[in-house]
């Protein structure tokens, strides 16, 4: 450990595996380079590696620092969190388990730990216990560190990945020049009633539609809540200037309405998807007409 004028006993722990981790800093970012937490992630360039390891070391440096070896909130971790987040994903991505990352996090004690004991060889055996003991604590904070952001990216994943899964359920059909449809199917609450009202609005823009078909035939109840979604997305359908049908309305549905005592009178409804079409096709002067042994009938 460094020499000081003053006693050694004076200086606190944490201060000293600082200065050690500053003096060490190349060192330890060569030594876990080759560590399988870096090793996995960094398969290109080990230069990524190395630099990916001083900036680790930097950081633990600033946490002990600052004595706040034991807090994973400490302000050190900081700059590292993002990095600490990729590596994570992308052991997530190669198959690592949780556990997995963590055995790979605290493995990078080890290097740490047989350079602490030979800086300087020399150095009082109870001082050096101290400053063991407070890196082993500095390492498991990292640990906790790696594992949270881990999570945080597992969450974030999820997240993004339900967001895609409410965006392929909800796809915006063009049926005609003019109008667009979007059949719902299964439970619709807040999050995918915002995917369907962004989607929809988006399509009545880019296919420039005067008409747009919400239908629910596939949505098993409709209670306040759904009833309130629907009211706002015909509302914003509306402000951009085309015109909403809500279609798919069955008996057991419509009862439903009745009793909760829900008023969609200003919206314009239609039993069927086909019904709700041929108003939208009626209303664009393009009639569907059915063919008959004797001609044509307007249907």
């Amino acid at each position: 450990m460094p020499e000081h004028d003053t006693p050694a006993h004076h200086t606190a722990p944490a201060d000293e595996v600082g200065a050690f981790l500053r003096r060490r800093r190349e060192q330890l970012a060569q030594r876990w380079a080759d560590e399988t937490l870096f090793r996995t992630v960094f398969t290109v360039s080990r230069d990524e590696a190395v630099e990916a390891g001083r900036a680790v070391v930097d950081a633990l440096a600033e946490v002990a620092e600052g004595g706040r070896v034991q807090d994973p909130e400490s302000a050190g971790f900081a700059p590292v969190r993002d990095q600490l987040a990729r590596m994570s994903a992308a052991l997530g991505r190669r198959g690592h388990t949780p556990s997995q990352v963590s055995t790979e996090v605290d493995a990078l004690r080890v290097p740490a730990a047989d350079l602490l004991v030979a800086d300087p060889p020399d150095a009082p055996a109870e001082r050096v216990r101290e400053c063991a003991t407070t890196l082993s604590v500095l390492m498991g904070t990292l640990r906790l560190v790696v594992m949270e952001t881990a999570l945080t990216e597992g969450e974030a994943l999820i997240d993004r990945q339900r967001l895609q899964l409410m965006e392929v359920a909800t796809p915006v059909i063009r049926l005609w020049d003019g109008i667009v449809a979007v059949p719902l199917i299964g439970t619709l609450d807040s999050a995918r009633s915002q995917v369907v009202m962004e989607t929809l609005l988006e399509s009545v823009v880019t296919e420039q539609a005067q008409f747009a078909i919400l239908d629910i035939t596939g949505v098993p109840t409709v209670d306040s809540l759904v009833a309130q979604h629907l009211m706002k997305t015909v509302a914003a359908v509306r402000l951009m200037g085309a015109e909403c049908v809500v279609s798919g309305i069955r008996p057991a549905i419509a009862q439903t309405i009745v009793h909760l005592g829900l008023d969609l009178g200003t919206v314009l409804t239609r039993s069927s998807l086909a019904d709700a079409l041929a108003y939208a096709l009626h209303r664009l002067g393009a009639d569907i007409v059915q063919t008959t042994p004797g001609g044509t009938e307007p249907r």
